[in-house]
């Protein structure tokens, strides 16, 4: 049985749909009818090679979808369920990392010696079926139609984690900065928690968009920030790191500054300007997919409506469309593929 599937064929090539073998069910793992796949700026990084050599490969790590076979041993998963995957999907349980049983997360793609990535090691979402490891899979809210549920695997769970890990207290401000495909979200979980929110933005254009998803206030920079108060958290969403260095001079003291979003080709640096960064007594924290526990968690907010994904949704075949408006910037919040079978 064949399938259609996008491939990264090279690094730096343009993306195509081929023709594949529908993947092979193997123990403890699922195979789903991929209904929605959303599509992270990480695809990009992966097409550019900053993945290693893992070509020919299929993209994609927002995938949702039904179950339609169980693999052996599986007990947890039932054909006609509706679940979905992240970048993680399993560890290899034995390393020394593995044996601190730490929760399965982002920090699992990091440390242990041989996990299951979806889209790196194992194929991605960006095709009509993926077998994934049960263990990986979560179940999804009734009711979360499946192109809101999708960026949630990847965009909704980056930046609660970022906004959880952060541990915000009752009357702190939170600030948003870039409104892209996790800043748009990020604003939208922060109002539901009920903190003062500010977007941090130099597009004039997304000035009453970030007001309607959520935030109290709009500036443009850190110097702006800071003249209205400055904020208790910085969720940096964006991989502009100039601006996130920047808007650094509007945290407060005791304030937090959240790396969500990635840079692998330059570091992010802290400006030695103004007061010393350490007299204030601020922390930078590296967020990553937090754990499954944090992953239901924005599934059930965006179930219960208090978040909902701007997306543009494409076909398989506009894969080579798809991928222009990704890199070159211009998909301003998160697309999504949705299969023809998909509904």
């Amino acid at each position: 049985m064949k399938m259609k599937a996008i491939v990264m064929t090279g690094a730096g090539r343009p993306w195509e749909v081929h023709e594949v073998p529908v993947p092979a069910v193997e123990p403890g793992q699922v195979l789903v009818r991929v209904h929605a796949s959303g599509m992270c700026y990480t695809d990009v990084w992966a097409t550019q090679g900053y993945g290693g050599d893992i070509y020919p490969q299929t993209p994609g790590h927002e995938v949702v979808g039904e179950v339609v076979e169980v693999g052996a041993g599986v007990r947890s998963r039932r054909v006609g369920d509706r679940v979905g995957t992240t970048w993680v999907q399993s560890a290899c349980g034995r390393c020394p990392y593995c044996r601190q049983n730490r929760p399965l997360s982002g920090q699992t793609a990091m440390n242990c010696v041989e996990p299951r990535t979806t889209g790196f090691a194992a194929q991605g979402g960006h095709a009509e079926y993926i077998a994934i490891a049960a263990e990986g899979t979560v179940l999804l809210p009734d009711g979360l139609a499946y192109a809101d549920a999708a960026p949630m695997m990847c965009a909704g769970y980056t930046t609660w984690s970022g906004l959880r890990d952060a541990q915000p207290q009752p009357r702190e401000r939170i600030a948003v900065l870039g409104i892209g495909g996790l800043g748009h979200v990020a604003l939208q979980l922060s109002r539901a928690c009920g903190y003062d929110t500010v977007a941090i933005t130099h597009s004039a254009d997304k000035h009453d968009l970030a007001r309607q998803l959520g935030a109290d206030n709009v500036v443009a920079d850190g110097r702006e920030l800071r003249e209205i108060g400055g904020a208790d958290v910085l969720l940096v969403t964006s991989n502009d790191f100039e601006s996130a260095q920047e808007a650094v001079a509007g945290l407060r003291v005791d304030g937090r500054i959240v790396l969500c979003g990635l840079d692998f080709s330059r570091p992010f640096s802290i400006s030695s300007e103004g007061v010393p960064f350490h007299m204030m007594r601020q922390r930078v924290i590296g967020a990553t997919h937090g754990g499954q526990r944090y992953l239901s968690e924005v599934l059930e907010l965006a179930a219960q409506g208090k978040v909902k994904p701007i997306v543009e949704t494409f076909a398989l075949d506009q894969a080579a469309e798809a991928y222009e408006r990704l890199a070159s910037g211009r998909m301003r919040f998160r697309g999504v593929f949705t299969p023809s079978h998909g509904g």
